[in-house]
């Protein structure tokens, strides 16, 4: 078991997603960043689909009552094990009574916290991932128990790491392929999606709104799919960014659609940080 003592400003168990449900309007959900989520994973010679936890902007506090091996991966909140600092992206073996604990991020927005044999928490719909209506709990709390395994810790540390694409927090650019409605857009339009936008402080896991708008004249369509990585004009001008917790359908033009590295990218975006979209075919 893991205890919280601090929860942090949003943590939430997560693993690949809810898929197949989307037809009853179930979110897929999952990890925000998935590369930082199966990097974790692959470190720990875990399944790619294990849940960890999502860490967003400042990070908990914990206290291990199993001893198991743990990875840390994504943004760098500093990352403490009984009040030593420890390296991003390398596996270390803690034992009951270990204290971790984060500070604020450094670089990027999530962090990812994996353990050996992923968290154990109820599986609803085939996924842990956290979701309101899905599960017990939309974050973790204070003096919540997390389930994990237990291993046996052999304590000589090891100094082998792979390599983490830090690109995933250095770049600006988010590459992009046409909506269905992209070509609905004049080329006035068109053009002005590929200049810079700024994320807005109206961003989580259900969507990411950016700051400029672009000039909309185009009428509402049907109720149509949606997913993660979809680009939506509102009638204001403004462009939304659906993300994992993103609604299934919507009625606004589907003007891009993000590949999935930016998505990632996008997890780790902050708010003021400027972006631009790049077309792909």
């Amino acid at each position: 078991m893991v205890r919280v003592i601090k929860p942090g400003f949003y943590s939430t168990i997560q693993d690949l997603g809810r898929l197949g449900h989307q037809d009853y309007g179930v979110p897929i959900s999952g990890a925000m960043d998935r590369y930082s989520s199966r990097f974790a994973n692959a470190l720990l010679n875990n399944k790619p689909e294990d849940a960890v936890l999502e860490i967003t902007m400042t990070g908990p506090t914990l206290e291990f009552f199993t001893a198991t091996y743990i990875c840390i991966t994504g943004a760098d909140m500093s990352p403490k094990l009984n009040e030593a600092s420890i390296r991003m992206n390398t596996v270390f073996g803690v034992k009951p009574n270990d204290l971790l604990v984060f500070g604020r991020s450094k670089t990027g927005f999530r962090t990812y916290l994996g353990v050996s044999g992923g968290f154990q928490t109820d599986i609803r719909l085939n996924s842990r991932s956290m979701f309101k209506s899905i599960t017990d709990s939309v974050k973790i709390e204070a003096n919540q128990m997390l389930p994990i395994h237990s291993s046996k810790i052999e304590f000589t540390q090891t100094n082998s790491t792979l390599k983490f694409k830090t690109e995933i927090f250095n770049t600006n650019r988010l590459q992009v392929f046409k909506g269905p409605e992209y070509n609905l857009l004049n080329p006035i339009q068109q053009e002005r999606l590929f200049e810079p936008f700024t994320v807005s402080g109206s961003n989580n896991r259900m969507g990411y709104q950016l700051e400029e708008q672009v000039k909309n004249e185009l009428p509402s369509i049907l109720t149509s799919p949606v997913m993660p990585g979809t680009v939506q004009l509102t009638p204001s001008g403004n462009l939304i960014v659906l993300m994992r917790d993103g609604q299934t359908t919507g009625g606004y033009p589907r003007v891009l659609q993000l590949k999935e590295t930016a998505i990632n990218s996008l997890a780790q975006a902050y708010k003021g940080k400027l972006l631009q979209f790049e077309l792909i075919n």
